[in-house]
């Protein structure tokens, strides 16, 4: 099949290329300049270079391709209207990928939710991702109009990546900043809880999603889940630093950002993969974040 990818350059994306590649694919990849378009080529993906506001270069590649698949950017709208628009009427798969902070809350880091999602359960979207699950819904919508258009949603991703990006942004960028500065910190309490999966893993579920997956579907990637004290607590002993320590939301969102701050580190999302097992048998392999950390986080 040849594939056309955005975000193969990333974490994300360059693991699930790297499998397809395995798989004997062809893939062409969306590159923002000709220093990455050789990194991309190096890996036996042929660079397109451009950026995701060239909507006439999204839709040429995407009549031009078998099937799209969307790792760059869960939130521009500009583009995902190009690939739909392009893709109306040919019943080719369209893959996007999401991610669970669409389930997030308001805990600033202070307490474990008992809220679990699946993929059946409704989405109240706080307010900083209501566009995001705005986009999924008119993903998924797309079925009615020919396209196979199918939502993967990442949880919390770990492990590292097997394309030109090693490293995940949430636990690497804690174990970073906690080596720099001598203190492993967490939002707020570090009570509440994210699910979390190994990157190899969602590699997989990509890859059972182009093949299986019906218009219209949408799968969280899940495959265990801890607190964001536990996570903090396994980086401590890998690093072997005093236990973590609590990181007042002002002072997280002035170094983070006040969204990264709220939704990336200091929101629960907690949810169950119920449908990928069940209509695709995706069945991961790696279980605990916690232990990886201790055992294989790069540091």
């Amino acid at each position: 099949m040849n594939i056309f990818m955005t975000g193969a350059t990333g974490y994300i994306g360059g693991t699930v290329a790297r499998r397809l590649l395995d798989d004997g694919h062809s893939l062409r990849g969306l590159v923002r300049d000709a220093e990455k378009g050789r990194g991309l080529a190096s890996l036996g993906v042929e660079p397109v270079i451009g950026g995701l506001d060239d909507a006439a270069l999204l839709a040429a590649e995407s009549r031009r391709a078998d099937a799209v698949i969307n790792t760059a950017n869960s939130d521009h709208r500009g583009a995902i209207d190009a690939f739909l628009e392009s893709l109306a009427g040919s019943n080719k798969p369209f893959i996007h990928t999401s991610g669970s902070s669409i389930v997030a809350d308001d805990a600033h880091g202070d307490a474990a939710s008992d809220k679990v999602y699946d993929e059946d359960t409704p989405v109240d979207p706080v307010p900083g991702k209501q566009a995001r699950v705005a986009i999924d819904r008119t993903i998924r919508d797309a079925s009615r109009r020919g396209v196979r258009s199918i939502v993967v949603c990442p949880t919390m991703i770990y492990g590292n990546g097997l394309g030109l990006a090693r490293d995940s942004a949430q636990i690497p960028g804690l174990a970073k900043r906690a080596e720099a500065s001598g203190v492993v910190r967490h939002v707020g309490k570090g009570l509440n809880i994210w699910s979390n999966v190994h990157v190899e893993d969602v590699a997989d579920l990509y890859r059972l999603a182009l093949a299986k997956a019906p218009a219209g579907a949408f799968y969280f990637a899940e495959n265990g889940e801890a607190s964001y004290r536990d996570i903090c607590a396994a980086i401590a002993r890998g690093l072997k630093l005093e236990g973590p320590q609590a990181w007042p939301f002002e002072d997280a969102a002035r170094e983070l950002g006040e969204n990264s701050a709220a939704y990336t580190f200091g929101s629960n999302s907690r949810v169950r993969a119920r449908r990928a097992r069940r209509e695709l048998g995706w069945q991961p392999k790696h279980s605990s974040a916690t232990a990886w950390i201790e055992a294989e986080l790069p540091l």
